[in-house]
């Protein structure tokens, strides 16, 4: 496992204020300079292409310094106004987390196994749905010549961000966003029409999203909703169906994905027909497959026009790897950029089979991505060598300071032995980095069945879900609903219908935690 530094308990509610700086500059095409505290994260590789336009300037906007506590995985809410304060048309959004200190991380960017960018959701100027998303993936959102986001300076920006702090060490970190914005008294700006987004979810705005269990599906892949249980579709509803109320035309489209996901599906039905209109599509460059965040999402092409009538339905789903591993709390969201009227051409997908449901993916390879892990360690404990623990059936086992007090093995230092109950008994864990008090509560903790020995390198691609026994535990922990995707308790209780055998897992929060149990014969 990675080495982490002193596993000190934190209980100190979020340090500091959070500033926000507005940061600027001449150019076309090209990231501003950034003149304040805050830098320009590095540029990513292989970028898709900016639409120039006269009189066209690149912004940075950051975000912070944001506190993050150790091994916080929360949500935190800002409204503020960061956005240019002239009107105009944004025409590109480049999202992006960096430390306040540049000399961490690669290039200030942190690594992705360290610090980790859940989602950041930006919000307001009127729109109904979100405006702009990032997930892990950073996708570049570039919106085709001729189309734009209307810049109302009257209006704010309501920022969501989930930063996952997965060591537990205090950090301080910028949001940034660098755009494209074309002001309104350039010549170019009359000759732009307005895109609002369309929020399309696969399971209607569930924050704890869905599960992708090994083995469901079939060929290895597992598609939501199509192949949910009745039991997992009753409690999404019917919201992630966007049912259309004028006619308007679809110019861009992308997916967010999370490890394991292949690909994000768009269909639109009218009536009783049905067709695909675009497939996000999964590029991985990690080694092991379809198992990291080392990956980037296909958007649409720049020539992509779907026409959508009044009444027609948009339905995205999501399709996952399930072959290696399993996943949880997964998402399949694809934000689409619609013009609404009848003024923009497009493509009737009803009338004409010709709109490309192909893409290409919006940046290359991110170096913050290059620690995979599952590297061995020599001398590296192996919990199935280890003697039994002193456990008794019904009794408790307390995960405290980021330690799984009984079992553990995430450091170099001595194992613990594996708690032991004989088949059919169970012994509960219980979270003690939490207390029920919403303003300090942090550090959740999962209890997931990976392979033994699962003693190696921490990475963005190990460990994984991937246990000969499917258990997990859920975050364990509370906090405000749709604030957290804690499970609402601080316990769990091992199944008791596991076969003998030892049985290692790992904290899907902080996956350097890792410990082991035992059940033996009666």
């Amino acid at each position: 496992m990675r080495t982490v530094p002193s596993r000190t308990k934190h209980t100190a509610a979020l340090a500091g204020v959070l500033l926000a700086c507005l940061l600027g500059g001449p150019g076309t095409g090209t990231a501003s300079a950034a003149d304040g505290p805050c830098y320009s994260p590095p540029s990513k590789p292989g970028a898709i292409s900016h639409v120039n336009y006269s009189g066209m300037k690149s912004m940075l906007f950051c975000y912070g310094p944001m506190t993050v506590r150790p091994g916080q995985n929360t949500i935190g809410v800002d409204t503020k106004y960061l956005m240019p304060k002239v009107p105009g048309w944004i025409t590109r959004f480049d999202p992006d987390l960096i430390y306040a200190d540049p000399k961490k991380g690669t290039k200030g960017v942190p690594h992705v196994d360290v610090i980790h960018l859940h989602h950041a959701i930006w919000s307001g100027m009127g729109d109904d749905y979100p405006r702009w998303s990032g997930g892990e993936e950073k996708s570049i959102l570039q919106l085709p010549k001729g189309f734009g986001w209307l810049n109302d300076p009257t209006k704010p920006i309501e920022l969501t961000h989930m930063i996952h702090n997965q060591i537990p060490t205090t950090e301080k970190v910028y949001l940034t966003w660098r755009i494209d914005f074309v002001p309104a008294t350039s010549p170019d700006a009359a000759k732009i029409k307005r895109v609002q987004t369309l929020w399309l979810d696969v399971t209607g705005f569930k924050l704890n999203g869905f599960s992708a269990l090994r083995g469901t599906g079939s060929a290895g892949k597992f598609t939501f909703p199509d192949q949910a249980t009745p039991d997992a579709l009753a409690q999404r509803g019917d919201q992630n169906r966007f049912i259309a109320d004028r006619d308007m035309t679809l110019v861009e489209a992308v997916g967010h994905l999370h490890p394991g996901g292949l690909t994000a599906e768009l269909k639109v039905l009218r009536g009783a027909a049905s067709r695909t209109i675009f497939t996000s599509s999964a590029k991985y460059w990690e080694p092991a497959g379809a198992v990291s965040w080392d990956v980037a999402l296909t958007a649409t092409p720049a020539n992509w026009r779907v026409k959508v009538k009044s009444g027609d339905v948009l339905v995205p789903s999501a399709t996952y790897d399930v072959s290696k591993s399993s996943w949880y709390e997964s998402m399949g969201v694809i934000p689409v950029f619609a013009n609404y009227g009848d003024s923009t051409p497009g493509k009737d997908p009803f009338l004409r089979r010709l709109v490309s449901t192909t893409g290409k993916i919006t940046h290359g390879h991110l170096a913050e991505n290059n620690h995979h892990g599952g590297n061995a360690f020599t001398g590296a404990t192996v919990a199935t060598a280890l003697p039994n623990g002193q456990v008794s059936d019904g009794s408790t086992v307390p995960i405290s300071d980021f330690i799984y007090s009984l079992g553990d093995f995430s450091n170099s230092g001595a194992a613990l032995n594996p708690p032991t109950v004989t088949a059919g008994g169970s012994f509960t864990f219980r979270n003690d980095d939490v207390t029920g008090d919403p303003t300090t509560d942090y550090a959740y903790h999962t209890i997931t069945a990976c392979a033994n020995p699962c003693n190696r390198a921490t990475g963005i691609s190990y460990p994984r879900a991937d246990g000969p026994v499917e258990f997990d535990s859920g975050q364990l922990g509370s906090g405000p609903i749709g604030a957290t995707v804690a499970a609402q308790r601080r316990t769990w209780a091992i199944p008791n219908d596991l076969p003998t055998g030892t049985y290692s897992y790992f904290c899907r929060v902080h996956p350097y935690m890792r410990g082991a149990f035992r059940v033996v014969p009666r």
